[in-house]
């Protein structure tokens, strides 16, 4: 049988040896699988973390270190300025050197700004935390955020450049935090986050030391040209980023406020457990990202990201939705209170899938205004219901918001997509 790379929804096709020989020098396939792959050893190397953390801490100690992983990756996030999606852009179109050397160095210092800030505010608005007023516990965490905003940057350049290898690489430095967990408890919630932060200085060092070598000598230099012709598109994407992501990240400290550590804790591995799944759609986006900016015939490969993203999905949420309740017994046994929120989280997965497909075909059609609205939409929707229903059903009305925000996105996508004749 012929290797044609239309995607076909017959899953014995795929069983061919020549159909994944095919598949493996098909660029958009090699990049999204290699990226499920990075994805998926992070989530599996996460999730035997937390299975650790939570047997050799304590409940309230994993608690605040939730709260602390998620304040990293909201400075992190800030601190990226819309490089992330410029770089895989720009990327093939621009001198290499001068869009790696400015995207690393302008949000690594991006990165000890706002994480200087951010200490700053959590002293005064979360006075609860007194680990902030702590100096060692603020010099790690500007440290780590200098590492994480390297480690982050290098990877979008390995996806960029179609070196989605050098990311799976990349993803296996970072399990270097399991071991080190063992020696670093007797520093309670900092040595769980020295342990991620461990993870991340291997990572950076690898990425530095591949970019340097494979893709482009790294100039100490800030190519002001560079930043001005891409500024619309990375601006916009910058705002569009930090609607999207910021909610998922303020979550477990929403939760912290309004129930406690112990509850949160249960919400921040259910949560992560749930969104496993996601790692499929997510990597075909990107990768579909990628194919596009290189100049790929989009609607043709948006439809085989999403024929596939549909049927290797499928058996996982049904394993999440019937047997998640074994996986979240394999940390401890109160952690399974929050199997009703993995199966809604699980459900959701099919319209969130929608939506990781539609904002890169958004993206390289550089209709970044859309995207931003849409966003915008998810922002106040997630973050509004969740304050109202956790409120009052608990961990289970993060749930339910969840679910009903990827409704309403996914009516938001059906009608763009009538519209443009893409069904």
């Amino acid at each position: 049988m012929a290797w044609n790379p239309v995607m076909s929804l017959n899953p014995l096709r795929y069983l061919s040896c020549r159909t994944i020989a095919g598949m493996a020098r098909d660029s958009l396939y090699r990049t999204s699988f290699f990226m499920a792959f990075s994805n998926i050893i992070s989530a599996a190397c996460g999730f035997l973390f937390w299975i650790i953390a939570a047997r050799l801490y304590t409940v309230q100690e994993v608690g605040l270190a939730t709260a602390l992983i998620s304040s990293l990756a909201l400075v992190v996030l800030f601190a990226t300025l819309g490089f992330d999606s410029s770089v895989i852009r720009f990327l093939p179109l621009e001198d290499k050197g001068k869009v790696i050397s400015t995207s690393l160095i302008v949000t690594a210092g991006a990165s000890i700004l706002v994480g200087g800030i951010y200490i700053l505010l959590a002293r005064v608005l979360t006075p609860a935390m007194t680990l902030w007023q702590e100096p060692g516990y603020s010099l790690a965490f500007i440290l780590i955020a200098l590492l994480n905003s390297i480690a982050v940057m290098g990877g979008y350049v390995f996806v960029a450049d179609r070196k989605a290898d050098l990311f799976f690489l990349q993803s296996l430095m970072q399990a270097i935090r399991i071991p080190v967990l063992f020696p670093l408890t007797l520093l309670g919630t900092l040595g769980i986050f020295a342990a991620i932060g461990l993870g991340y200085l291997a990572a950076a060092i690898l990425c530095l030391a591949k970019i340097h070598m494979a893709i482009s000598p790294i100039r100490r230099q800030v190519d002001g040209e560079f930043i001005h012709r891409s500024f619309r598109f990375s601006s916009l994407n910058y705002l569009s980023s930090l609607l999207y992501a910021a909610p998922t990240l303020i979550m477990p400290i929403l939760v912290l406020s309004l129930l406690d550590e112990a509850e949160a804790a249960k919400y921040y591995i259910a949560f992560a457990l749930g969104t496993l799944v996601l790692i499929i759609p997510s990597s075909f986006g990107t990768s579909l990202f990628v194919e596009g900016s290189h100049g790929s015939g989009l609607r043709r490969s948006a439809l085989r990201a999403g024929g596939a993203s549909l049927m290797i999905m499928l058996p996982a949420v049904l394993v999440l939705f019937f047997f998640g309740d074994f996986l979240l017994g394999l940390l401890k046994g109160e952690y399974i209170e929050a199997f009703g929120l993995l199966r809604i989280i699980a459900l959701s997965s099919f319209p969130v899938a929608c939506y990781s497909l539609f904002i890169p075909i958004q993206n390289v059609k550089m209709r970044v205004e859309s995207i931003l609205k849409l966003n915008a939409v998810r922002c106040f929707l997630l973050l509004g219901l969740s304050y109202a229903l956790v409120s009052r059903f608990g961990i289970l009305g993060a749930g339910y918001a969840w679910m009903a925000t990827y409704l309403v996105i996914v009516l938001w996508v059906g009608r763009v997509a009538l519209r443009e004749r893409w069904l």
